[in-house]
């Protein structure tokens, strides 16, 4: 029995991807779509990194095309291929970085650090190049979380390789100095200090390298937003009044140089006892969906207020990788894959693909 091609398109064309809710085809996720025989063979492409769900999707293609009569055999091949998104405009990428991720918060305070790390060990959980570039000059977390020592390597003595923690490409001015030395700069020179870091660090071939803000939005966070790539920014906050008014210009500032807001992640949103099992919201309840319906935001995710979150940070192993399949660690997951998905659903960076103009006097 012959299959009827159209009845195989049309099975596909009924597949949604799980995380999107959108069609595989319609976009055009769906490569090499053949039949031969009684075999039908597809490989469904994603534009963002979810390595850990290749199975499931696997089988959920393969399950709509054995439902097409006289189908035998199926051949499902699931990858993942990242691409360059754009930027601001009059801002060029950086050489190996396909998309960079600001993480920011209005203040400190609000478990930015926290939540940034963990979204880079998700996404690199997922099979994606990551890098973490610690842009806090004056509070430098990224060491001790990550739990990496020693200072990085320079093997030209102009730029310097990165430190690896956990999979993750790492750079931080806390490798550079001694951990209780103040960084007594003024703006000018931190600015500068982070430009080198971004700029003179030989990232290796990134899919995405998460930039850590500084909290607040005073001259060097509008410098760096108007210098550095940025593919979109992640808002990090409580839901307390006084962090969501923060938050809420921390999101003006990027709207302001042109970054689109990819999200919001509400952190310390509930607290659970760990004695008694109440639940109580310290920080007050909702901010977070109501500033994203206020500014027309998605709520990437909203974070509890745990220990173990604090404690694993402390120690050097993070929630993703502390406890890989606990609560927690399936939401900062979930986060990392909607900020993904975000990134691809962007327009890509076309500028690799234009040829150099060159004028020369004949």
């Amino acid at each position: 029995m012959s299959i009827d091609r159209a009845l195989v398109d049309a099975a596909l064309a009924a597949v949604a991807d799980p995380n999107t809710g959108r069609p595989f085809a319609a976009a055009k996720n769906l490569k090499n779509v053949s039949v031969d025989d009684a075999t039908v063979s597809v490989d469904v492409v994603l534009g963002y990194p979810a390595k850990r769900q290749f199975a499931a999707i696997e089988a959920l293609v393969a399950g709509a095309l054995r439902a097409v009569p006289g189908v035998a055999n199926v051949r499902v091949q699931v990858s993942q291929q990242i691409a360059a998104h754009t930027v601001q405009r009059g801002v060029k990428l950086l050489p190996n970085v396909k998309n960079i991720v600001a993480v920011a918060s209005g203040k400190g305070g609000v478990g930015k650090s926290t939540t940034a790390v963990n979204l880079a060990l998700a996404l690199a959980s997922d099979g994606a190049s990551v890098g973490i570039l610690d842009a806090d000059i004056y509070g430098p977390s990224l060491p001790m979380m990550l739990g990496i020592e020693g200072r990085p390597e320079s093997p030209d003595g102009q730029s310097m390789n990165p430190l690896t923690g956990h999979g993750v490409q790492a750079n931080s001015i806390g490798f550079l100095v001694d951990q209780d030395n103040p960084m007594v700069w003024r703006g000018p020179m931190a600015t500068s200090a982070l430009e080198q870091l971004l700029r003179q660090t030989n990232w290796q071939d990134l899919d995405y390298l998460i930039v850590d803000m500084p909290p607040g939005t005073g001259d060097i966070q509008l410098t760096l937003s108007q210098r550095v790539p940025v593919t979109g920014a992640v808002i990090v906050t409580t839901p307390q009044d006084i962090a969501l008014l923060d938050a809420k210009k921390g999101l003006k500032m990027f709207e302001k140089v042109g970054i689109p807001i990819l999200g919001i992640v509400e952190n310390m949103g509930m607290h659970i006892c760990s004695n008694c099992g109440h639940e109580e919201h310290i920080f007050g309840a909702g901010g977070g969906e109501r500033m994203g319906k206020e500014y027309g935001v998605d709520v990437l995710g909203s974070l509890p207020l745990d220990i173990a979150i604090r404690e694993q940070a402390d120690s050097g192993h993070p929630t993703v990788v502390a406890d890989p399949d606990g609560r927690i660690a399936e939401i900062y997951r979930s986060i990392a894959r909607k900020v993904a998905i975000h990134i691809a659903e962007r327009a890509r960076d076309m500028t690799s693909k234009f040829p150099n103009i060159v004028v020369q006097n004949t």
